[in-house]
């Protein structure tokens, strides 16, 4: 049965960052990360490696888009590291998709959930049609992007909190959303333009909260981490 959480975006330039941030659980749960590409291209595989090692439940948000055969011999490499989670972008086409699953499961009996990035939490409609060409509604986009992922065989799709409700009922219940854009009322929402706050994620019916900034940038990260899992794990 899928565990629900929150997943903490580890978002720092180096390793020496993140091992600062890391450190202040010392005497609590280690918290359920996520390693972006800018710590990635960074500090490389072997790091990740290390914090699997560590016991960190760990998101490898890599985002893969390219060839199908680039994309599947990408993801039976990764599976050494062990992660919890990876994606990559379902504007790649159903056939890179189902690629990237063959892959992962040529590099291991036990492979990781596989979710799709339909379209980043950063983009706005207007932005769509008029930088992508994309005529169809925001909506739409990443309703017709879930079904596909689903049809080649993956776990779940990252999509806005608000669009969960939506993905749930044209691919199933049991179809994986891991939600970034989350915000409370009283912070920033950054670079994010589709944002809600842990609680309500929790009644849209999200798997995974992705936070960030509003953890890694609070006066009290361990506090805030709490906060954020209060918020949306009661009554589940």
């Amino acid at each position: 049965m899928l565990k629900k959480d929150v997943i903490v975006a580890c978002d720092f330039k180096d390793k020496i960052s993140l091992a600062s941030f890391l450190s202040l659980w010392e005497t609590e749960e280690k918290p359920f990360i996520k390693i972006g590409m800018e710590l990635f291209y960074r500090e490389g595989p072997d790091l990740v490696k290390q914090l699997s090692d560590e016991g960190y439940d760990i998101f490898l948000d890599l985002k893969l888009h390219d060839i199908p055969n680039t994309v599947r011999g990408a993801m039976r490499n990764l599976t050494r590291l062990n992660v919890k989670i990876v994606n990559l972008h379902a504007a790649g086409t159903v056939d890179m998709m189902k690629a990237a699953l063959e892959g992962l499961n040529e590099g291991t009996q036990r492979p990781p959930l596989l979710i799709a990035v339909t379209q980043l939490t950063s983009i706005s409609e207007s932005q769509m049609r008029e930088e992508l060409l994309i005529s169809a509604a925001l909506q739409d986009t990443v309703m017709h992007y879930a079904q596909n992922a689903k049809r080649a065989g993956l776990d779940g799709v990252v999509c806005s909190p608000l669009e969960t409700p939506a993905v749930k009922r044209v691919c199933s219940e049991t179809f994986v959303t891991v939600t970034p854009g989350i915000r409370y009322p009283d912070s920033k929402a950054d670079d994010q333009s589709r944002v809600t706050t842990p609680k309500r994620a929790r009644e849209l019916g999200c798997d995974y909260i992705v936070v960030g900034r509003p953890i890694t940038a609070s006066r009290d990260p361990v506090a805030a981490y709490a906060r954020a899992r209060k918020e949306f794990l009661t009554d589940l």
